[in-house]
């Protein structure tokens, strides 16, 4: 039993994460407001879009941990990297810092590369279902610097 609520916690951590953030910044979001650059989605997109990459995020992490059970450098730049992940949502919305957002993003997508290159090096699956994620943050980088530029 124990070891089925730490699997699940593996899986569903990063989903429970997300959805504190978003219950967090949810009167704070003003993306409906804002100059957005081309492509820029629907905002009832992200709420999807972020659901499916936390929980390949977190079964990529349970398919780790089912093999590798040491504390190492994978698991320090996993939990870093969702640190980093859900602090973005809080500067770039509630504080509007949006200037900062953009560094605060890039720093993520270079954890999430190094995390995927960590994990490519032991559990090549667990590397590859972090590929849509890295997609999507950098998709964002480009949105966070467009939407920063067009509302100065």
């Amino acid at each position: 039993m124990k070891k089925l609520l730490l699997h699940l916690f593996y899986i569903f951590f990063p989903l429970i994460i997300g959805g504190i953030v978003a219950f967090m910044i949810k009167d704070s979001i003003d993306y409906t407001s804002l100059i957005k650059p081309p492509l820029a989605p629907p905002k009832i997109l992200f709420p999807i879009a972020w659901s499916i990459i936390y929980f390949l995020m977190g079964f990529s992490y349970f398919i780790y941990k089912k093999k590798y059970k040491e504390f190492n450098i994978v698991n320090i730049v996993y939990y870093l990297q969702l640190f980093v992940n859900a602090m973005w949502s809080i500067i770039f919305f509630i504080y509007k810092a949006r200037f900062i957002a953009i560094f605060w993003i890039i720093l993520l997508d270079v954890l999430v590369i190094y995390l995927i290159y960590l994990f490519s090096q032991k559990e090549k699956i667990s590397a590859y279902l972090n590929i849509l994620y890295l997609l999507w943050i950098l998709f964002a980088t480009y949105l966070t610097i467009g939407i920063y530029l067009l509302n100065l």
